[in-house]
């Protein structure tokens, strides 16, 4: 037996529904093109939870807020292509919280750490510690696995 793997876009995706007819590995990822083609930049939107833990999606496009987490995170990017920038974060722009990623008030004031050039299907961690940026100059999708906070 074989199967044939389709991989949406922003561009081109099948909707799934929350009624499974056939063979679950039918709606793996079904719907996230569609919350994102209708999305703002940046916007991120949980899709998924087991316990503490969230997937979230984001439409790329453009230049994203700094944000940061008390935990690592990984993203994966669905469709495009995404640069991620990371900085240290100074002692006191640690996060204050416990859980999930938060938009910082301003820019990292820490050490410049490097930076990613991720394209679909490609996952890159997002460490705890640092500051991170995502751009992209056409629109794309990223998933970003974190815990759920604010």
């Amino acid at each position: 037996m074989s199967y044939k793997t389709m991989v949406g876009s922003l561009d081109s995706y099948d909707k799934g529904s929350i009624e499974l007819n056939d063979d679950l590995k039918h709606y793996a990822f079904s719907n996230i093109f569609e919350i994102c083609s209708n999305s703002k930049p940046f916007e991120r939107i949980m899709v998924a939870s087991n316990l503490e833990y969230c997937a979230e999606v984001a439409r790329t496009e453009g230049t994203s807020p700094w944000y940061r987490a008390p935990h690592d995170e990984f993203a994966i990017v669905m469709d495009g292509e995404v640069e991620f920038e990371f900085y240290q974060l100074a002692e006191d722009e640690k996060p204050a919280h416990d859980a999930g990623a938060e938009i910082m008030p301003g820019n990292p004031k820490g050490k410049r750490m490097g930076k990613v050039t991720a394209r679909r299907g490609h996952e890159v961690l997002l460490p705890q510690g640092s500051a991170y940026q995502l751009k992209a100059s056409k629109p794309g999708v990223v998933l970003i696995q974190t815990s759920a906070g604010p």
